[in-house]
């Protein structure tokens, strides 16, 4: 392996550490992103109690507001409840941009490796024909030793370049995706809260 990555030249190393980046930003989105830390299913129970028991004060609420990104977003519905729907979900609306925004951290910087790394492997490309071309230059077409080690510069960083960014693209995909979809059923949640207290009794909206 060691000997691959010597023949690929200098460009596998800025390829390497952007294997490494990409793969601990995997990794922490996968930790980051899990269904039980974004919307934790005891939350919208627990603040449905809380509307029940006229529990639902500024103390309760940045309890709730802290929580979880879900809970952020229900905290947001619940500081406005005694206003217009449309206010109401303006403020949940708003209130996803900025989780959205906090649920997509390091997505860019993943979805730039994906981009870059077949750019620095045709770089590398490049770099090797140039060498087999200033090779011809010098030696003729008779030394195959010194066009087989262009050549093979030439490929290996091609191969590691996509080695690098199809899984890094993949992940950037399906975690965007992710985001999406659980800021969706957030503010479903947020809207169905609503709902609930409307029903339960409270003060309705002005």
């Amino acid at each position: 392996m060691l000997e691959i990555v010597i023949a690929g030249g200098w460009l596998m190393v800025p390829i390497i550490l952007c294997s490494i980046l990409a793969l601990a930003i995997v990794i922490e989105r996968f930790l980051a992103l899990r269904g039980g830390r974004v919307m934790p299913a005891a939350v919208p129970a627990q603040v449905r109690q809380w509307a029940v028991q006229h529990e639902l004060d500024a103390k309760h609420i940045e309890q709730l507001r802290r929580s979880s990104p879900m809970g952020r977003i229900l905290a947001a519905a619940l500081d406005n409840r005694d206003r217009s729907r449309e206010i109401i979900k303006e403020a949940v609306e708003d209130t996803g941009r900025h989780v959205v925004h906090e649920l997509e951290r390091f997505l860019n910087t993943l979805g730039t490796i994906a981009g870059i790394t077949p750019l620095l492997g045709l770089l590398g490309t490049v770099v090797g024909m140039i060498k087999v071309f200033s090779a011809i230059m010098v030696h003729g077409v008779g030394d195959p030793n010194e066009l087989a080690g262009g050549i093979s510069e030439a490929l290996i960083t091609t191969a590691a370049g996509l080695t690098v960014a199809i899984p890094a693209y993949f992940f950037y995909r399906y975690f965007r995706g992710l985001v999406r979809s659980y800021v969706v059923q957030m503010e479903q949640q947020a809207l169905m809260l609503m709902q609930a207290i409307e029903r339960g009794g409270r003060r309705r909206p002005v």
